[in-house]
């Protein structure tokens, strides 16, 4: 820690950022993951809105259970299959784009 003027103590991580922060405590790449899958669901949700389908019927649609739908929707639930999502984004007209960035 860095002494301040005034006598107080300072973090070192002073002036360091979020991902810095997560990489030294070992959480970015849970935090990559978790952002990851509330933008997946955030996607699909908005998508079903616009089209107004529901749950019930996009389950239909990609012949699988409500239950697993909502496990897909479910932001806090980072456990998906890309294939699972990939039916998905077809149920709704859409395609699903992966990348690998550097």
């Amino acid at each position: 820690m860095k002494k301040q003027r005034s006598g107080r103590t300072r973090s070192s991580r002073t002036g360091s950022s979020l991902a810095q922060v997560l990489a030294e405590d070992g959480l970015l790449q849970d935090a990559e993951a978790a952002a990851i899958k509330r933008v997946l669901a955030w996607q699909l949700e908005r998508s079903m809105k616009a089209q107004g389908v529901s749950k019930q019927s996009l389950a239909a649609r990609m012949s699988t259970s409500r239950s697993q739908l909502d496990r897909l929707l479910d932001p806090e639930n980072a456990a998906i299959q890309l294939d699972t999502v990939a039916r998905a984004a077809r149920a709704l007209g859409k395609r699903l784009d992966v990348r690998l960035v550097g």
